[in-house]
């Protein structure tokens, strides 16, 4: 069949459907399609051709002859994913699947802002990827996760340090790579890393990061949730109670960030005369036993438990996550938090909650932008689009 014949977008949705796993036989795809068998088997012959997809062994007989079972061919191509923290990147390359090809992990000082740093970012994928011997055109969709707001449905940066405020990052990006850039909040890829990597099918998580700020990501069914404007999750700028008052970056007073992060400790330590500028530092003390710092890391862990059981109540979470820089304190954070959380929240609703810290460390957000890019690259539009270019090579 000539390619100008072919249906690109049924092409796309045949492959759609076997990585979804509605499917894996031939008799099933046209039972779900509606298509001729000998329509299905010529498109499924081309996209074996094109080396999309792979015959991964035989299924069960249903009294005959036993089907041959299809699968996405996971070395058709390759995802691309970035991390960015305040003062380091993580870079990542990986087949379909998920599994990584690459990785490397480098000092970076994202105030460098988004001009320098974007550049710097399309010279180290395309050094990724001459170390591995691929090319540009195996690139199916990148996925990156930043510290700060962002307009998921246009990758537009909307807060995060001077020189990337506004910054649309897949329209920078584009000019390099003509595939899916899918860009969020390096809280929600932190979830989504934490949930695919321990296989936590059919929970509903939450990761609550603790850094230098509070921030929240959910995910349901493997899918984050971001709200109507993306806006989810933004428990830092939830109120807490508490007599004095201290204002918040937002311009709110009280805010949970303003009062529990690890920017507020600094500055709560550092008012106490102090030489401490980092939440690290705060950790460090913490881990040297100064009473000072773990009784203000227990305050903060019972003020975040305080938000969390009011959010365990209204969407009942099957787990908590805890990240960030004081994620570590287990004996004192987490301990205050699971305290408040089973003492404050409904007993049917903590019945099954766990609540634990992070298992990957500093490698979730990489591993959440690595299946951004995956879930970018595997959507009938995007699969139209690379097998098209594969019939071309």
């Amino acid at each position: 069949m000539a390619s100008e014949e072919r249906s690109w977008p049924e092409l796309g949705q045949l492959v759609s459907l076997i990585v979804e796993q509605k499917t894996s036989t031939r008799a099933e795809l046209a039972r779900i399609t509606g298509l001729a068998r000998s329509t299905i088997s010529q498109r499924i012959e081309d996209l074996l051709g094109f080396g999309v997809l792979v015959e991964s062994g035989e299924g069960p007989s249903s009294g005959g002859r036993r089907p041959t079972l299809l699968a996405l061919n996971p070395a058709a191509g390759v995802v691309l994913a970035a991390d960015f923290g305040s003062s380091h990147a993580r870079l990542a390359m990986a087949t379909l699947s998920g599994q990584p090809e690459a990785e490397r992990a480098v000092e970076i000082d994202i105030a460098d802002g988004a001009v320098k740093l974007l550049s710097w970012l399309v010279d180290s994928f395309h050094e990724m990827l001459e170390e591995k011997g691929r090319s540009s055109r195996e690139v199916r969709a990148i996925g990156i996760g930043v510290p700060g707001t962002v307009d998921f449905a246009t990758g537009t940066v909307l807060w995060i340090m001077p020189g990337w405020d506004g910054t649309v990052v897949p329209e920078v990006l584009s000019k390099h790579f003509d595939v899916p850039i899918i860009v969020d909040n390096d809280v929600n890829v932190m979830c989504l890393g934490e949930y695919w990597s321990r296989g936590l099918v059919d929970e509903q998580v939450m990761f609550v990061k603790v850094g230098t700020g509070i921030g929240c990501g959910v995910v349901t069914n493997g899918k984050v949730h971001r709200g109507a404007n993306g806006a989810a999750g933004d428990i830092g700028h939830i109120r807490v109670m508490i007599p004095e008052d201290v204002l918040c970056v937002c311009g709110n007073s009280n805010c949970l960030e303003a009062v529990a992060s690890g920017a507020a400790l600094v500055r709560q330590l550092a008012a106490e005369g102090l030489d401490v500028s980092h939440a690290m530092d705060v950790v460090r003390m913490c881990q040297a036993g100064d009473a000072r710092a773990l009784r203000l890391v227990r305050v903060a862990g019972q003020r975040i438990g305080e938000v969390l059981a009011s959010i365990v109540n209204f969407y009942n979470p099957s787990r908590i996550i805890l990240g960030g820089a004081l994620a570590g304190l287990e004996d004192n954070l987490l301990a205050g938090i699971r305290a408040v959380v089973y003492e404050r929240a409904l007993a049917l609703a903590t019945r099954h909650l766990t609540i634990e810290t992070a298992a990957l460390s500093d490698r979730s957000a990489v591993l959440g932008a690595t299946i951004l890019g995956v879930q970018g690259a595997l959507t009938p539009e995007t699969i139209s689009n690379w097998v098209r270019m594969q019939s071309e090579i």
